[in-house]
């Protein structure tokens, strides 16, 4: 790897227009704040559709469970819910996903169901039939699209459908599901919706079909910070997601290198080494959880996959002992930082400390991600590939 090549033009820009329009102060509340706000954005998904349709399992999928696992939501043959229940996910606990009561039954009548579940408080529906979509399920999207928010169609038991096909001499699983999908866009359509997407999904078997297109186009369609926290917390199932986690976190390694390089500035022995290790140890634990790698991601995925799933060898408690270990190591490739900003912010040339500071935490956490991310990528291989 060309260590000049580490910080991206991108980021020089940002960095530049963070330190050359204002105090290192000033942007350093700035990134401090924009971090805090991060903790706090919560993130709302209403799961909603007729009762038996596989609801509580795609609750549980979602959020990286099985139906099993303590956590889960209750499944079962008849509708299991009756109230709205909300399940915060294992790992970003500000990320609810909220299992409604099935529409259209004696309880919960279409035209009255979304005051009957505090339609305001999601901020998005995901509406799921395992067959046809009725009537139901098209009013219901009309009264949320009249109150300007989104709903997405989800056809659920996709594998079960596969399997009952898959017993034709003539049997194509790709044309199989376009039959499938067109099916369910002529119902929706029949009752009036015009041009509907239709996502296929197995909940036990999420990388497949369509649940990858359905995760980027709810990121593309929600606001920018909202759009973050899904990302991380989604199941970290596909190479591609993998990737998008990766890329997002890469976009905040500037952000907390410069809060290093702030405090170091402050004439205090000892306080930039404290600050730089509560940043890194918060920041390590935070890639463990997006990328699966921690002791319960890895149990539950062998679990479902039927395979020992390989640990990274970064995979150690994320303590400040370790981390002041890593930091001391990281030192020498810091200062190349360091010198590779200095010759192109020219403001960085004259925080001698604080330049340090910035240059080992920005190496650090930058290489830190990239093995992360690369052993999270193993993992899938490992995890997505045929037995012989």
């Amino acid at each position: 790897m060309d260590e000049y090549d580490i910080v991206s033009e991108s980021e020089v820009s940002e960095i530049r227009e963070a330190l050359e329009n204002e105090s290192l102060t000033s942007a350093a509340a700035k990134i401090q704040s924009y971090f805090e706000s991060l903790d706090h954005v919560e993130l709302n998904i209403a799961i909603t559709g007729e009762s038996g349709s596989g609801k509580s399992t795609f609750v549980n999928a979602f959020r990286g469970l099985r139906d099993e696992d303590e956590a889960a939501a209750p499944t079962g043959v008849v509708e299991t819910t009756m109230e709205p229940k909300s399940y915060s996910h294992p790992c970003y606990p500000n990320v609810k996903v909220w299992d409604l009561p099935g529409i259209g039954t004696p309880n919960f009548k279409a035209d009255t169901y979304l005051e009957q579940v505090s339609f305001d408080l999601y901020d998005f529906f995901i509406i799921i039939a395992s067959e046809r979509f009725k009537d139901s399920n098209v009013q219901l999207a009309t009264s949320i699209q009249k109150m300007k928010k989104r709903f997405y169609f989800v056809r659920t038991k996709i594998d079960d459908s596969l399997r009952a096909a898959g017993r034709k001499k003539d049997y194509n699983e790709e044309k199989t599901l376009e039959v499938i999908r067109q099916d369910c866009i002529f119902g929706l359509e029949k009752y009036g919706l015009v041009s509907p997407i239709v996502f296929l999904i197995s909940s036990f078997e999420l990388h497949l079909y369509d649940f990858p297109k359905l995760e980027e186009t709810l990121e593309d369609e929600l606001p920018k910070h909202k759009r973050h926290v899904l990302l991380l917390s989604l199941p970290n199932l596909t190479l591609e997601i993998n990737q998008r986690k990766r890329q997002a976190l890469l976009a905040d390694v500037w952000k907390l290198a410069t809060l290093s390089c702030a405090v170091a500035m402050v004439p205090i022995p000892g306080l930039s080494v404290v600050v730089d290790v509560g940043i890194l140890v918060k920041e390590l634990r935070r890639y463990y959880e997006a990328f699966g790698l921690d002791e319960e991601s890895l149990n539950s995925l062998a679990e479902r996959v039927g395979k020992e799933m390989i640990n990274s060898p970064l995979n150690k408690e994320i303590s400040a002992d370790v981390v002041i270990k890593m930091l001391t190591k990281a030192a020498g490739a810091g200062l190349m930082v360091v010198e590779y900003c200095a010759s192109t912010i020219p403001v960085f040339g004259s925080m001698v400390a604080g330049g340090i500071s910035f240059g080992t935490t920005y190496y650090m956490l930058k290489s830190c991600l990239d093995e992360l991310a690369n052993d999270s990528h193993n993992v899938l291989m490992r995890a997505l590939e045929s037995e012989v």
